[in-house]
């Protein structure tokens, strides 16, 4: 490994400070560091165009929180590069390595003594009068939700061509195991190890009690066919980030993405660990 990209919350000091440090870092010791192109100009050093990254980096070192990594994952697309996330955030159930692990993991990372999490990632299709409309990869969660003012949204929805309910709710959320500790927890979701190969369907305050979450295999197709009225306001998001509105009729394809997204492990801790911590548990 000889290219190391760095990425980072932008606008956070914290993370530019480190970022610099860790610039200085790789230099001293003669790897090229790739600086995404925003963050490079808050460093004041050269940067590089996120999208040329891809084809350049042998590792990236991500700095900040979830938020940050899963933006930086999307910029990869389907270049499955490993990733060293370093949770410079709040809560950071994907940015596992600590702070004061960043130099030590990131030594090993260039010797290749490390050890990687591979983690599913849903591919996202939207049909609209029978075209393809958009085409996204995630690695947390596809979510269909009701604008503030709309009523329930009204949400067909099939598992491999058989017809599994029509939602009635504010919303549904398919997420995978990495993203069953994000918006589907806060809707009851259940918590899923994130190395497991598996999709997790969650609705959104159901108007029927009886909904509750699904765990399906892996290699389902879920597809969910919007049925509200064309007055009401109902949006399709992706990882928290990107959205788009859907109408009546729009169809939504999810399935397992060919691709993964590949995460340094931290050595000093697990995902029980991480768990316990960040959610508290054994506290009172």
């Amino acid at each position: 490994m000889k290219r190391v990209a760095v990425f980072a919350k932008v606008h956070d000091p914290r993370c530019q400070d480190v970022a610099g440090e860790l610039f200085r870092w790789l230099e001293v010791r003669g790897y090229e560091p790739l600086v995404e192109a925003h963050l490079a100009r808050h460093m004041g050093c050269p940067g590089v165009p996120a999208a040329e990254i891809p084809e350049q980096a042998d590792l990236v070192v991500v700095l900040g929180g979830d938020g940050t990594l899963i933006s930086t994952v999307r910029i990869l697309g389907e270049r499955e590069i490993p990733i060293l996330a370093v949770n410079l955030g709040s809560l950071g159930f994907i940015t596992e390595i600590a702070l004061d692990e960043l130099f030590p993991a990131l030594e090993k990372c260039l010797a290749g003594e490390f050890k990687l999490s591979e983690r599913l990632m849903l591919q996202a299709v939207v049909e609209r009068d029978n075209r393809e409309m958009a085409c996204h990869q995630v690695l947390n969660d596809v979510v269909i939700n009701k604008g503030a003012l709309a009523r329930i949204v009204d949400l067909k929805t099939k598992v491999n061509c058989f017809d599994l309910t029509n939602f009635k709710a504010d919303g549904l959320i398919i997420s995978t195991p990495t993203g069953s500790t994000g918006y589907s927890l806060s809707a009851g979701g259940p918590i899923v190890t994130p190395t497991m190969n598996c999709i997790v369907i969650t609705p959104i305050c159901p108007h029927t009690l009886t909904n509750r979450p699904l765990v399906i295999d892996d290699d389902s197709i879920v597809t969910v066919t919007v049925k509200s009225l064309d007055d009401e306001d109902v949006y399709l998001t992706l990882d928290g980030q990107v959205g788009l509105e859907l109408k009546s009729g729009d169809v939504i394809h999810v399935q397992r993405s060919p691709h993964c997204a590949r995460l340094v492990t931290s050595e000093r801790r697990d995902y029980f660990e991480i768990l316990r911590t960040k959610l508290k548990w054994g506290e009172r």
